[in-house]
C-alpha cells in the first residue's frame, strides 16, 4: 500500500541525538580522490582511516596462488586434488597409483615421460621425435670427441669422415661381432651414430618431416617401437651382408614403410598422391645406393619392409581402449629399455680389442 502524507503516525523520524547535520559542504575523501585518479581501481571503497585500496580480483587470485605455491615449497599443507591420467586424460582419485580407465601408472609411465618431454622440449605433439633428434646430435658430438681423442677429428672429418674404429667402439653395426660375439646391441646403437654433419643433416630433416605425423597417428609409445624395431631389423639385414654401417636411415625407411601401409588402408586422392611421392622418393634413394655412393641399401630395404609390415598390423590411430593402451605401453617400454640397455652394454665393452687394432 503506498504511503500517504496523512498517515504520518506510521512514519518514524530518527532520533535527533543520533543525527549530525553539518552546514559545511561535503569534502571528498582522500581515499576516494586517490581511487578516482587510479582508474584501474573502479568503485574502490576505503575505511574511515584511509586504508589501502583492495587489489583487483585477478591480482588477488595471483597472490593467493603464489602463497599456496610458497606454502607447498616450504612444506606447508596443501589441499590434495584429483589427478589427470597422462595417458588417457581420465580423472583419477587423489590416492590412486593407477588409472582406473586404462591401467597406466600414475607415478611413472611412457605417457608421463612423454608429457614431461613435451614440457622440456617445447613440442607438445611429438616429444619422442624431438628426443630422437637431440639424441642423434648428442651422439654425433660424442663421435667427434672420440675421433679427436685419437687425433683424427681435424679438418673436414666432422662433415663426412666419422667412420672407423671410434664408431666401432661406440656401437656401429658390423656382421662379425654381431653374429660371432653376440653383440646384438649394435643393432640399436648404430641407428644413433652418423658419419658426419652431412649424413645426420639429411637424416634429421627426414625425421622432422615424417616423425611428427606418425607420432600423432600411432601415439608416442607405438611410434618409438616402430622406429627402434625397424631400424634394428634393417641393420640385421645389413649385417648378413657384412656391411659396416651407421645411421638412422634404416629406421627412417621404416617410418616410410609404415606411412605407405597407411596409404593402402585409406582411400582418397590425397592418399594416392602421398603414396606416389613416397614410392618415388624410395626409388631415387635406392638408385643412389646402387650408383656407388656410401649408402646401405640393405639396411634401407630391411627397414622399409619391417615398417610396411608393422603399418599393416598396427591400427593407424591412437589406442582406443585399456587393452590397446596396455599393449602400447609394453611396446614403448621395450623400445626404451632396448635403447638404454644397448648403450649401457656399449660402455662396458668400449675398451675391448677391435678388428682395427689387431
Amino acid at each position: 500500500m503506498p504511503l500517504s502524507r496523512a498517515n504520518s503516525s506510521s512514519m518514524h523520524l530518527p532520533n535527533s541525538s543520533n543525527l549530525s547535520i553539518s552546514a559545511k559542504s561535503p569534502q571528498k575523501s582522500p581515499c576516494r580522490e586517490e581511487a578516482r585518479r587510479l582508474g584501474y581501481y573502479r568503485n574502490a571503497v576505503c575505511g574511515s582511516q584511509g586504508g589501502p585500496l583492495a587489489l583487483p580480483y585477478r591480482w588477488q587470485w595471483r597472490v593467493e596462488r603464489w602463497k599456496n605455491s610458497m606454502r607447498g615449497f616450504f612444506g606447508g599443507e596443501q589441499q590434495p586434488r584429483p589427478k589427470i591420467c597422462p595417458a588417457c586424460g581420465a580423472l583419477v582419485g587423489i590416492s590412486a597409483t593407477r588409472c582406473h580407465e586404462c591401467g597406466a601408472s600414475m607415478r611413472f609411465s611412457i605417457a608421463a615421460v612423454s608429457k614431461g618431454l613435451s614440457r622440456i622440449l617445447g613440442d607438445h605433439d611429438a616429444p619422442v621425435t624431438s628426443a630422437l633428434l637431440i639424441a642423434n646430435f648428442l651422439m654425433l658430438g660424442v663421435s667427434w670427441l672420440a675421433y679427436a681423442a685419437v687425433g683424427k677429428g681435424g679438418g673436414f672429418t666432422i662433415l663426412w669422415g666419422l667412420i672407423g674404429e671410434p664408431q666401432y667402439r661406440l656401437g656401429a653395426s658390423y656382421g662379425p661381432p654381431i653374429f660371432y660375439a653376440n653383440e646384438w646391441w649394435r643393432l640399436v646403437t648404430a641407428m644413433f651414430l652418423h658419419g658426419g654433419l652431412i649424413h645426420i643433416g639429411f637424416n634429421m630433416m627426414s625425421l622432422m618431416q615424417l616423425g611428427p605425423a606418425l607420432e600423432e597417428v600411432y601415439g608416442s609409445a607405438r611410434y618409438l617401437f616402430i622406429y627402434v624395431f625397424t631400424g634394428a631389423f634393417g641393420f640385421l639385414v645389413s649385417a648378413f651382408t657384412g656391411h659396416f654401417s651407421v645411421g638412422a636411415s634404416g629406421a627412417l625407411l621404416g617410418l616410410v614403410g609404415a606411412m605407405l601401409a597407411i596409404t593402402t588402408k585409406r582411400g582418397g586422392a590425397y592418399m594416392q598422391d602421398l603414396r606416389s611421392r613416397l614410392i618415388s622418393s624410395v626409388v631415387i634413394l635406392f638408385v643412389l645406393g646402387f650408383s656407388g655412393l656410401a649408402i646401405d641399401n640393405w639396411a634401407h630395404g630391411g627397414g622399409l619392409a619391417a615398417g610396411f609390415v608393422l603399418g599393416k598390423l598396427i591400427a593407424d590411430r591412437q589406442p582406443m581402449n585399456s587393452k590397446e593402451r596396455r599393449t602400447a605401453y609394453v611396446l614403448g617400454w621395450l623400445a626404451g629399455l632396448a635403447i638404454v640397455a644397448s648403450f649401457a652394454i656399449m660402455l662396458v665393452h668400449y675398451h675391448d680389442p677391435t678388428p682395427f687394432s689387431q
